[in-house]
C-alpha cells in the first residue's frame, strides 16, 4: 500500500539521526524502503498449512502435517530461486527437519537471520501458532527474492522443526555451527505467533538497538509497543541468545490475559488471552484477524531491509 511506502521511506532521516544502531547491526548506507509485503499472499500461505493439517489427523505435528509443511514451504523458495537445505534434526521428534534457505547477495560474514517455528501441536492446526510466523518470514523471503535489493548483507531464513518440545530443532542448529558460523550471525530475528485475536503488539526488547528498528516502524504507524515478557525463553531465539547472538523479534501474545491498560492501548477485550485458542483444535484460520498480522509481517520487511540492504 502507498501510504506504507511514504511512512517507511520518510524513517531514513530519523533513524541516522538517532543513531541506534550497534555494530552488531549497523550497516554503512542508508537503507532500501521495504516494500509492502502482501497479506493475500500471507492468507494464501495460511490456507495452505491448514489444508495440510486437514489431510494429516488436523495438526501439523512431527507425526502429522510437518513433513507436508516443509515441502510447501521449499517448493515456494526454490522456485523464487533459493538454494534450499533440509537439515535433519537427530534430536528432534521423527527426526523432523529444518529447512534452510539463504539468499545469495551481500557479505557472508555479516547475517542477518530470520526465523519461525513451522510445526504445531498435536491438538490442532496451529495456524496462529506459528504458521503466522512461518508464512510471514516465508513471504519476505519471496518478496526479497522478487525485488533484488542490492544487500550489504546476507539474508538467511529458517523454518524450525519441533519447537514445541523444546526447541529442539533451533538448538540443534546452533549447536551444530562452528564458533566462527556462529560469530557470522550478527542477529537473529524471531517471529512466533504475530497474529493473535486479541492481539498486542510486543517486540523482543533483548537488544536496545534491535527493538528501535521495530518501534521506528510501529511509530509510523501510530502503535505504541511493548516488550514482549511472555514469551521470553520460551521460543527458537533463546537457542541464538545462549550462544551470544544478538536476537530481536515480534509477537501478538498467547495465553496471558489483556490488561485493561492494553485494551485502552490496542483494542481488544480485557481480561480475556491474546489468544483464546493457543495450543487448541481451534486455531485456524478464522483465529488470525488481519490487521495484527499485516501489521507485524510490515515490521518484519521493513527491518530486514534496514538492517541488511544499502
Amino acid at each position: 500500500m502507498e501510504w506504507k511506502r511514504k511512512a517507511v521511506a520518510g524513517l531514513t532521516g530519523l533513524t541516522l539521526a538517532l543513531g541506534v544502531l550497534t555494530p552488531a547491526v549497523a550497516h554503512s548506507a542508508v537503507a532500501a524502503p521495504a516494500p509492502d509485503i502482501s497479506l493475500a499472499n500471507i492468507k494464501t500461505h495460511l490456507n495452505q498449512l491448514q489444508a495440510i493439517a486437514q489431510q494429516n489427523g488436523g495438526n501439523r505435528s512431527a507425526s502429522g502435517g510437518y513433513a507436508a509443511s516443509v515441502s510447501y514451504v521449499e517448493q515456494k523458495l526454490q522456485a523464487a530461486g533459493y538454494t534450499v537445505t533440509r537439515q535433519t534434526c537427530t534430536s528432534c521428534a521423527g527426526r523432523t527437519q529444518n529447512l534452510i534457505a539463504e539468499w545469495p547477495k551481500g557479505d557472508a560474514n555479516q547475517v542477518l537471520m530470520l526465523g519461525a517455528h513451522l510445526d504445531s501441536v498435536s491438538a490442532g492446526p496451529g495456524i496462529n501458532d506459528n504458521g503466522s510466523g512461518s508464512a510471514s518470514i516465508l513471504e519476505v523471503a519471496l518478496t526479497l527474492a522478487r525485488t533484488d535489493p542490492a544487500m550489504a548483507k546476507r539474508v538467511r531464513f529458517a523454518w524450525w522443526a519441533d519447537e514445541e518440545s523444546g526447541m529442539r530443532g533451533s538448538r540443534f542448529y546452533v549447536s551444530s555451527l562452528s564458533s566462527a558460523d556462529r560469530a557470522k550471525i550478527k542477529t537473529y530475528l524471531n517471529f512466533d505467533m504475530i497474529g493473535s485475536k486479541n492481539w498486542g503488539y510486543f517486540v523482543y526488547d533483548d537488544v536496545a538497538s534491535v527493538k528501535a528498528v521495530f518501534d521506528e516502524y510501529f511509530t509510523s504507524i501510530g502503535i505504541q509497543t511493548e516488550g514482549d515478557s511472555e514469551g521470553d525463553g520460551r521460543s527458537d531465539h533463546a537457542s541464538f541468545k545462549s550462544a551470544g547472538i544478538p536476537v530481536g523479534g515480534l509477537a501478538t501474545g498467547a495465553g496471558d490475559v489483556k490488561t485493561t491498560a492494553q485494551q485502552q492501548k490496542w483494542g481488544g477485550t480485557a481480561g480475556a488471552a491474546f489468544d483464546n485458542c493457543y495450543h487448541r483444535s481451534c486455531d485456524t484460520v478464522s483465529n488470525i484477524p488481519d490487521a495484527p498480522l499485516e501489521h507485524n509481517s510490515d515490521a518484519v520487511g521493513y527491518a530486514v531491509w534496514k538492517l541488511a540492504t544499502t
